[in-house]
């Protein structure tokens, strides 16, 4: 039987993971109904961030469908290619990028920005999981720890540099995930987390002066409401005064009258915007989708048919859950302001690329699954 040029795409259609792409296409479409929404109500430039978002989503769909149509056990041989990749661009963007909101974090491309931060997140991760995954690679000895630690440590202190301490954070809870999946022994783990308290003093006073306040308002948040705690309080207001069943579909104030500035509501704030015009039921509907998000990606891991697939399934589901809890937690003064942005909802082109990039890596996973045996 001939099968047509189709088959093969067909066959990896067929086993994809269904609730996985539809929960991220549920997820795309609220984050640019909500950017269409804030822009329509706001004016000006903000009008048309929906429509640049939507063609982040295209260009992210074609990444997620290529990444997922691809073995991932061929792409872990070229795992250290993308990783050194990201580290040049690192290096570039520090050298000749573009400075916005106090961070040298963001190469001019074509009329776009790119911010090659974002790439090196699903990179680190990638490669991490390879090195973990070869047969010879056993965490027994510290060397080999030590290894992975320079593999994260090199994109965390080049993001450092630009400054982006709150980029930089991300990439550790993704790898801490996966050398605990590895079998580290747990006095390093410990050992290591004891090593991060005693340089907390020395890497505060390094941060910049900025940064610092962001920390400060975080633990005296009643203490700077006029000045760096105006964005947290704003939000939190937004929040509460959505309700239950929330204001409506653009009719949110804090954002329209400016209290919560206008540039970080599409971003850093969606979150914000969504509690006010939807509720407490569109808030809890929304971390639902996230939950349901996180279980595929772990449900990816579990049916993986070696090591490599489980650690780039763990390693994506804690990032991603690290990007939930910052962000949504900025919103409510749980975490400190940081600017991490809310994965497939928030604006901005890189992020939505790496988003959906790095899912398609887990639906890779869950389409290379075992084929179960036929009696």
């Amino acid at each position: 039987m001939r099968h047509g040029p189709l088959q093969p795409v067909r066959r990896v259609l067929e086993r994809m993971d269904p609730v996985l792409s539809a929960v991220t296409v549920v997820l795309l479409a609220a984050g640019c109904l909500f950017i269409y929404g804030a822009g329509r109500q706001t004016g000006g430039y903000f009008t048309h961030y929906w429509l640049r978002q939507l063609l982040a989503a295209a260009l992210g769909a074609g990444c997620f469908l290529a990444a997922a149509a691809s073995d991932y056990r061929r792409l872990g041989k070229w795992a250290w290619v993308f990783y050194g990749g990201a580290v040049v661009l690192l290096i570039v963007v520090l050298l000749v990028g573009r400075r916005i909101n106090q961070a040298r974090s963001w190469l001019p491309l074509f009329g776009f920005t790119l911010q090659p931060s974002e790439i090196a997140k699903p990179a680190t991760v990638f490669l991490t999981a390879y090195v973990l995954s070869r047969p010879a690679y056993v965490l027994n000895a510290w060397t080999k720890a030590a290894f992975v630690f320079c593999i994260v440590v090199v994109p965390v202190v080049l993001v450092c540099r630009q400054p982006d301490w709150g980029t930089a954070l991300v990439f550790l809870p993704p790898i801490l995930a996966m050398v605990f999946l590895a079998g580290i022994r747990r006095r390093w783990v410990l050992l290591a987390c004891l090593g991060v308290v005693l340089a907390a003093p020395v890497l505060f006073a390094v941060m910049s002066r900025h940064q610092k306040e962001r920390i400060r308002t975080f633990l005296h948040p009643s203490e700077n409401i006029a000045s760096s705690g105006w964005n947290a309080h704003q939000s939190l207001l937004a929040v509460g005064s959505g309700g239950f069943r929330g204001k409506g579909f653009m009719q949110g104030t804090q954002y329209v009258l400016g209290f919560l500035p206008r540039k970080v509501a599409p971003t850093d704030f969606i979150f914000s915007v969504i509690a006010e015009e939807t509720g407490f039921v569109g808030a809890v509907a929304l971390i639902g989708a996230y939950a349901v998000l996180l279980l595929c990606c772990l449900r990816g891991a579990v049916v993986a048919g070696d090591d490599l697939g489980a650690y780039t399934a763990v390693g994506i589901a804690t990032l991603l859950f690290t990007h939930v809890y910052i962000n949504i937690g900025m919103t409510i003064g749980a975490a400190p302001i940081i600017g991490i942005p809310l994965p497939l909802v928030s604006y901005g082109g890189s992020f939505m690329l790496t988003c959906m990039l790095a899912l398609g890596l887990v639906q890779s996973v869950y389409v290379h699954r075992p084929q179960p045996r036929r009696s």
